[in-house]
């Protein structure tokens, strides 16, 4: 007489919640990005002290190379074909070796990160002054900083390689090259002011408004 016992039911191993994980790893990314509002007095000095020496180049070394013509990166209004055409020709192929290597191989390829990591430092550090910002998740409060800043610095590098395009290769230079390098100097701009605005308006909301 054989004994039948009951089938072993099969045991389904359920997959692990990698939400919690996901959730942890962002608030970790958000902690970090938040860490910059304690260094925004370090990074206004770093980003003003780059802007200084890009200044000087500009006033007094690039425009001698372009016989008195400014870059064309710093046409708050955009620039015309002629115009842009009038740059590269005065620079000649030397002047524009010069210019590639000291401003968008340099400091062009370092200033757009650090004015967007000051730019969000401020927001940051102006913003938790206020009562509402500090409520806010610090997921939250590091998404609208960096959704505040990121549109700049995408335009802003994605006009310097534009720009060092026309530099490196004369013949790229064409209407539909200056033009599109023109619109993206605009937009650059644009986007710059967003943040500045911003800023400028949390640092007037926390002086009407002081919070313990």
């Amino acid at each position: 007489m054989t004994s039948r016992l009951p089938a072993k039911a099969r045991t389904i191993l359920a997959e692990p919640d990698r939400q919690p994980e996901r959730y942890l790893l962002w608030r970790h990314q958000a902690t970090i990005v938040l860490r910059l509002a304690r260094h925004a007095g370090a990074l206004c000095f770093a980003a003003a002290a780059v802007f200084i020496i890009m200044t000087l180049l500009e006033f007094f070394y690039f425009r001698r190379l372009s016989g008195g013509l400014p870059s064309l990166d710093v046409r708050l209004g955009g620039f015309t074909p002629d115009e842009g055409m009038a740059w590269l020709t005065a620079l000649g192929r030397r002047g524009s070796e010069i210019i590639l290597v000291w401003h968008y191989l340099t400091f062009d390829l370092l200033f757009p990160a650090l004015l967007s990591l000051t730019m969000v430092s401020l927001i940051l550090a102006t913003g938790r002054r206020l009562k509402n910002f500090r409520a806010m998740p610090v997921q939250l409060q590091a998404l609208f900083a960096l959704v505040i800043v990121l549109p700049y610095t995408c335009a802003d590098y994605a006009q310097n390689i534009a720009v060092a395009r026309l530099l490196s290769d004369a013949l790229s230079a064409n209407p539909d090259s200056l033009s599109f390098a023109s619109s993206l100097i605009v937009t650059k701009f644009a986007l710059l002011a967003i943040p500045v605005i911003v800023i400028a308006f949390l640092i007037l909301a926390a002086q009407r408004r002081p919070q313990a």
